[in-house]
């Protein structure tokens, strides 16, 4: 199964790239908020996470397979759980997926149904169904912070889920404790602990 895709980026279009490999050129389907991300890629490697899956009618043994790009893990994760939900799959989500992740997260977690079916092919019914199934699942994509993509791997991505938990848990409001923990997160900021992410909080909401 193919998890990873790495070659030079011949061709981008609406709904896909070109991806060269050796004297082959594979076809790879993306969503729009990683298409825009590859536009200025033209003619350079680039390397996408990626899965694969067959479509088509296998009672008619029509099964053609197909990739699917990203640029990160947190992407490739997201696009699963929002497939996961009935009646989405993988169509659905691809031509869902115009705004960047966190957004649309947030727009779950805060069970933003507007906003939710304002996506393509999303309706009203289709949001509440996405909030009702994937609203607590939401967490490490809505505190994606700018320069910054928690990898599954990372322990620090823990430790801030973890930091905002504790503080939904104290009365904030979602977007309250997002912003907070945005504000003393950044880019190669190390922590050792939650207990130090909402000391750090607490001693600049005084300053």
């Amino acid at each position: 199964m193919i998890n990873r895709i790495t070659g030079q980026l011949v061709a981008i279009n609406e709904t896909h790239a070109s991806i060269r490999i050796g004297g082959l050129d594979y076809e790879v389907l993306l969503p729009d908020v990683v298409r825009r991300q590859l536009q200025s890629k033209l003619n350079s490697e680039v390397s996408l996470r990626a899965i694969e899956y067959l479509e088509g009618n296998p009672q008619q043994g029509r099964m053609v397979p197909r990739i699917v790009g990203f640029m990160n893990d947190a992407e490739l994760e997201f696009f699963e759980l929002f497939c996961s939900v009935d009646g989405v799959g993988v169509k659905k989500a691809l031509r869902a997926m115009v705004r960047p992740v966190r957004e649309i997260a947030v727009s779950i977690e805060e069970q933003d149904a507007k906003g939710l079916s304002a996506l393509p092919g999303i309706g009203p019914a289709m949001a509440e169904r996405i909030i009702a199934k994937l609203r607590r699942r939401m967490t490490r994509f809505a505190l994606m912070i700018a320069s910054r993509v928690p990898d599954e791997a990372d322990p620090k991505s823990d430790l801030v889920s973890e930091a905002y938990e504790a503080l939904l848990s104290v009365g904030h409001s979602p977007q309250d404790a997002r912003e907070r923990i945005e504000t003393v997160v950044q880019p190669g900021r190390k922590f050792k602990s939650v207990e130090d992410i909402l000391t750090e909080i607490y001693q600049k909401q005084r300053r």
